[in-house]
């Protein structure tokens, strides 16, 4: 008994000390996760795979989800699986003209970084292939946008062998932080179906890559090369090496030309100090490769990217000292050139010293050719670098107005708008590409974003009903519904001051006229051939009267103007009229004026009973009999007293 006790103190202390190493030594960085519901602030990923029925798991670890988010289109395969390494490359979702000129996925963002941030950022990646799925041997032309900014355009003819493997793309973009999800859509030219195989969705830092003029909504960065130099590609889906970020990384080999002199490449596999650190979360790997010249002094390295000359370029370049030959300031130095302007000396060791990372970027402007040239140019030494980055900065388009974003949405589902329609995405952007079928926008008035002006949707098979969310379109100059089997009300919204034509004709609508259609500035009123009842607004009917236009007829049951029977007294607009419910509250308080005296005097009777009241028939009946009982008696005494003295002895009487 006395061993016991310090034997189970002894186990319970190894047990703590065995906890505390564990928490201390094995916390792992945030993982990417397939659930869009991950809280990780960085780390956070999830990978559809479009065309996909199931989830999978690649031979990195990382899962495939099966194909969702979509807002229509069909599934296929590529011709030849076998090309492909892995099986997301292989399916793919392509949109027929059946499912409208504009298709989306709305995908879900990542949780906000911080309740302070205003916006979210994250990393889109797209893998796009055609690879004659379809037998047509044409691949599609077609744009895809995020938000609403074109960030990608694919032109028939592609070359072969994008044609036939596809090709990665990636981006970053930033969202308000009370969006939940952003609309990635694609637009078809003429009757080419767009396609695509697969979407990847990275949470990234919102102040990373100079937030101070990219992190805003206002900028996508599109990747125009990320080349890690002196190594193959590398990154998340390409390799088991990880990038918070999800960037992959290419080799630098197919980008140096010919003006370089005979290159080397070095690496290291010691520690480099200052990565995977905020706010860019720059990878280890990209500072244990380098690319130098042989020349030990004077040696040149050049790169050249395709870039479109339309726009401005943020580009970054990475570098780290690696080589042990190089152990103090001044032994290495070289001038960075872009696009043949010298813009800044390097001195790596100076900077940072050795095994450390060291970055620096600038912002190119106004390129007058499509190819943007780096060189690096030794003064001291050979040059050397880690890696390339370049994003075209990209101004995001101006949007839908979120409120009639949110009424345009509600409409879409009320009026069920078919699918063959392509009402996805925002309502009136991208600018260069129309806005939904039969929809018409402009800019608003304070230059803030894009207002709907014309619906015109005659004639389309609509069967639902009219939104009350139509009240928030206050840009709404023409609204066309005629023809199609809306049922329910006119909604009390409908009656903008915008408001010039309204043609509700020919549907099913039921009710009154709403007496806010009466205060709009309407010139052209067409609400014939429906089930409306009720008096007509006398400000609506005199519209016709100073020079519009109305027509109302084959409505049985409206009233109270020219050309239409006169309401009820006591009816109107489908209900009781004011004057109707006066006389009915008259009505109802006589009556209950009536019932109350009634129970009054019932009341009172009552009491009358309880106090021995008796009808004056019976009092004067019960005092005549009074009366003839009192004679009675006193006949009766008369009586008696007679006969008593008939019996008092007389003085003749025998004794």
């Amino acid at each position: 008994m006395s061993l016991t006790l310090p034997l189970l103190l002894l186990l319970l202390l190894l047990l703590l000390l065995t906890t505390i190493i564990t928490t201390t030594t094995t916390t792992p960085l945030p993982s990417p996760s397939p659930s869009p519901s991950s809280s990780y602030p960085y780390g956070f990923s999830y990978h559809i795979d479009c065309g996909s029925p199931t989830n999978t798991t690649d031979p990195f670890n990382t899962t495939w989800l099966s194909d969702r988010y979509f807002s229509g289109g069909a599934t296929s395969i590529v011709s030849e699986p076998l090309l492909f390494q892995h099986p997301h490359e292989k399916t793919l979702r392509f949109f027929p003209t059946s499912s409208g000129k504009k298709n989306c996925y709305t995908l879900p963002l990542p949780p906000p970084s911080s309740t302070s941030s205003a916006h979210r950022r994250f990393l889109l990646r797209t893998f796009v292939v055609y690879d004659n799925y379809d037998g047509k041997a044409h691949p599609p032309s077609f744009d895809v946008s995020v938000r609403s900014t074109i960030v990608f355009s694919w032109r028939s003819p592609w070359p072969s062998s994008l044609s036939r493997r596809g090709a990665y793309s990636d981006l970053l973009a930033s969202s308000p932080s009370d969006a939940d999800a952003v609309p990635v859509c694609f637009y078809s030219f003429a009757t080419d179906p767009p396609v695509i195989s697969s979407l990847e969705v990275f949470s990234v830092d919102p102040n990373s890559y100079d937030a101070a003029s990219t992190a805003t909504t206002d900028i996508v960065l599109v990747n125009y090369g990320r080349l890690s130099c002196g190594s193959g590609q590398w990154g998340p889906g390409f390799s088991a090496d990880s990038d918070r970020f999800g960037r992959s990384w290419q080799a630098d080999s197919d980008y140096r030309t010919a003006n370089s002199d005979k290159f080397v490449a070095v690496s290291t596999k010691y520690g480099i100090k200052g990565t995977d650190q905020k706010p860019n979360y720059f990878p280890e790997k990209l500072y244990q490769t380098a690319v130098t010249t042989a020349e030990e002094e004077g040696g040149v390295i050049e790169y050249e990217l395709s870039v479109d000359a339309k726009l401005d370029y943020l580009l970054w370049l990475h570098f780290a000292e690696i080589e042990g030959k190089v152990r103090k300031a001044g032994e290495r130095v070289f001038d960075v050139w872009v696009n043949d302007e010298n813009l800044t000396r390097i001195d790596i060791y100076r900077s940072v010293g050795g095994f450390a990372a060291y970055t620096w970027h600038h912002t190119v402007k106004n390129l007058s050719s499509s190819v943007l040239s780096v060189k690096l140019k030794g003064v001291k030494g050979a040059p050397l670098i880690c890696g390339v980055e370049n994003y075209a900065l990209v101004p995001n388009d101006p949007s839908t107005v979120p409120q009639q974003a949110v009424a345009m949405k509600a409409l879409k589902d009320s009026l069920r708008i078919p699918e063959r329609m392509g009402w996805n995405g925002d309502p009136c952007a991208p600018t260069n590409w129309d806005a939904w079928e039969g929809v018409t926008c402009r800019m608003s008035k304070d230059n803030t974003g894009l207002v709907i002006s014309q619906i015109d949707l005659g004639s389309q098979g609509l069967k639902g009903d009219i939104s009350d969310q139509i009240s928030l379109l206050s840009d709404l100059v023409s609204l066309n519904l005629s023809s199609n089997s809306l049922m329910g009300e006119i909604p009390n919204g409908l009656g903008q001051k915008s408001l010039i034509h309204l043609d509700l004709s020919n549907n099913q609508l039921t009710g009154s006229i709403p007496d806010s259609i009466a205060s709009s500035s309407l010139k052209l009123v067409l609400l014939n051939g429906n089930l409306l009842e009720g008096r007509v607004p006398e400000e609506l009917y005199s519209i016709g009267v100073h020079g519009g236009a109305i027509d109302l007829s084959s409505n049985k049951g409206l009233c109270g103007v020219p050309t239409l029977p006169s309401c009820p007294i006591f009816w109107e607009n489908g209900r009781l009229s004011t004057q109707g419910k006066i006389a009915i509250g008259l009505s109802c308080f006589f009556v209950f004026c009536v019932v109350v005296l009634l129970v009054f005097v019932f009341i009172r009777r009552r009491r009358n009973d309880y106090d021995f009241a008796l009808p004056h028939e019976l009092t004067s009946l019960a005092a005549k009999r009074n009366r003839y009982q009192r004679q009675k008696s006193l006949m009766l005494l008369e009586m008696e007293s007679q006969h008593a003295k008939g019996l008092v002895a007389s003085p003749y009487t025998q004794q």
